[in-house]
């Protein structure tokens, strides 16, 4: 975690001041690793503190993870109102980032139900074995799906469904609130149903709400911003899943299982922008449709083979 704050302050830091194209690059490849230490850090935590409720507290942690993805968007552009420089938007993060630091300096880590230790030597061996794999698919595609929705939501309802601007941003604080409030209410859902049950019905409720988004008439574009609120117990309910089936190298796993995470929200942006150019906003924005789908079959895969009478 302080890991995690120093590549944050430091990429932060450099991408509101350089202004060589070089150098902002670097500074958003450091702050790349900052978020991605971050990722795996606070969820390697609750793994490891609570191991019997970590579905819910995966989730309930998630929800402020929505909560600061709903309020730093209209903060940001309330900023931009007032004609401030994104530059010094930027920089307001770095007193955030000392916050966060300064807090887990003095921070005591209570003793953990169980040690989970990265294992780095053996990473092909250890998190490529059995149903690993297919993990790894859903998360990708799951993230390349939501962050392609948050990415080009506010830009397909200007284009393609004449939305106002403020209408359209309204959609995309929307799309986050909605995430905020599934994982809240989907916390307490997940240990009744099991994970991967969960996440099949969200998965299928969400390729309900984007097709019908996507392909409806204008006044069902409401749904899109409703996705999330299927979307928002994949993620952490996912990460409960593999840590429930696969309790030894805890932490080498779910390293793994980020990274495919990452690899899914580079991707997901890009194909549809690649769509978009060659066939259309509202053809490439389906593609979004794809990625549900990939995820789709690959639970339904997982569910079948998982068949050990263990609540998955």
């Amino acid at each position: 975690m302080l890991l995690a704050g120093m590549f944050l302050g430091i990429g932060v830091g450099g991408y509101s001041i350089f202004q060589s194209a070089i150098l902002l690059s670097g500074s958003l490849f450091v702050l790349g690793l900052g978020l991605g230490a971050l990722e795996l850090g606070p969820n390697a935590i609750i793994i490891s503190l609570h191991h019997k409720h970590k579905g819910l507290y995966l989730n309930l942690m998630a929800v402020l993870h929505g909560l600061g993805s709903l309020i730093a968007p209209l903060l940001a552009g309330w900023l931009l109102s007032l004609n401030v420089s994104w530059r010094v938007i930027y920089r307001w993060d770095i007193l955030l980032i000392a916050l966060f630091v300064f807090i887990f300096i003095f921070l005591r880590f209570p003793k953990a139900e169980e040690k989970t230790q990265l294992d780095f030597r053996h990473i092909p061996q250890i998190a490529f074995k059995g149903q690993l794999p297919w993990f790894y698919t859903a998360i990708t595609f799951y993230v390349a799906a939501e962050i392609g929705m948050a990415s080009w939501l506010v830009t397909f309802l200007q284009e393609i469904r004449n939305t106002s601007v403020t209408q359209s941003n309204q959609s995309l604080s929307l799309f986050f609130a909605m995430i905020m409030a599934g994982r809240l209410l989907g916390g307490f859902f997940v240990h009744r149903v099991g994970y991967l049950r969960s996440i099949l019905f969200v998965t299928i409720g969400a390729l309900f709400c984007i097709i019908a988004g996507l392909f409806g008439p204008k006044e069902t574009s409401f749904l899109l911003p409703l996705t999330g609120f299927f979307f928002s117990i994949i993620f952490p309910t996912i990460t409960a899943a593999v840590s429930d089936t696969h309790t030894e190298n805890a932490n080498t796993i779910l390293g793994v299982l980020f990274t495919f995470a990452g690899f899914g929200g580079m991707i997901g942006p890009w194909l549809i922008a690649w769509g978009s150019d060659l066939f259309g906003l509202q053809t490439g924005l389906s593609f979004i449709v794809m990625f549900i789908m990939i995820l789709l079959v690959s639970v339904v895969i997982l569910i079948k083979r998982i068949s050990h009478g263990q609540k998955t």
